[in-house]
């Protein structure tokens, strides 16, 4: 008999293409909402909202909804809690395997094929209701240093923006804001940190505002990464404090 080898950490583990359905299983599921990335002169910054929702109950509000896969590649989650986190520790996994495996870095692209391939395989699971998660990524690419978005529809197709990303209920109601605060404020990509951080706030609170999924940060702080030169980091915390303050008061 001949052996074949697993050409990925997903083959080896089997990952799922599809799950067995009563119905009934989507009002079970604990879903995330509202992620959005945005470049900046020097990196990428990636927001979220802390709320984990079950139907019209809030389930959690200080979920983690933004998953770093390596030092070079930033994942942020909504949809189904439960699915998209199994899908990043798995992807977390499967770019250590490759790399023992071969000894050498997974490539930008065959990270991102990663997860182009576990949204495929988890469409069955989508079109019956359950398991629908959509990620938005922030990447450094090596080849040329770059900073790159990029967001995903539900059958995997993968697609570049080279400014900003958004995904989850909370995104349908500032969509607009982006292409707004591009033509007034310049490219996302020109501006200093502590503006961009700013708006990304500001387009969280309208969102929480507008979105009963999507959770305020007037109790508890939003999630705030950064992806640069330096890898991946946490926006301080009194950073962080200090533009919520900012944006609470003026929204008043």
């Amino acid at each position: 008999m001949i052996e074949v080898k697993p050409r990925s950490f997903f083959d080896l583990v089997g990952f799922p293409t599809s799950v067995a359905s009563s119905g009934h299983a989507d009002a079970m599921e604990t879903h995330g909402t509202t992620v959005l990335a945005l470049r900046y002169d020097g990196g990428v910054l990636v927001l979220a909202d802390r709320r984990a929702t079950m139907g019209n109950l809030v389930m959690y509000d200080q979920a983690e909804k933004i998953i770093a896969i390596d030092d070079s590649t930033v994942v942020a989650i909504s949809g189904s809690f439960a699915r998209s986190v199994e899908v990043c520790r798995l992807l977390k996994h499967s770019l250590k395997y490759y790399k023992r495996m071969h000894l050498n870095e997974m490539s930008l692209e065959g990270k991102l094929q990663e997860i182009s391939r576990a949204l495929a395989s988890n469409l069955a699971m989508a079109l019956q209701g359950i398991g629908v998660f959509l990620p938005i990524v922030a990447a450094k690419n090596p080849k040329n240093g770059q900073f790159d978005v990029y967001f995903f529809d539900g059958a995997g197709a993968r697609f570049e923006n080279a400014d900003y990303a958004c995904a989850g209920s909370g995104s349908e109601r500032i969509r607009g804001i982006f292409e707004y605060l591009t033509r007034t404020q310049g490219p996302w990509g020109l501006r200093k940190l502590d503006s961009v951080l700013l708006d990304g706030l500001r387009m969280l609170d309208i969102a929480a505002d507008l979105d009963s999924a999507t959770g305020g940060f007037g109790k508890i702080l939003p999630a705030a990464k950064v992806l640069s030169s330096d890898g991946v980091s946490d926006v301080p915390a009194e950073e962080l404090e200090r533009a919520r303050g900012q944006v609470l008061t003026a929204g008043a």
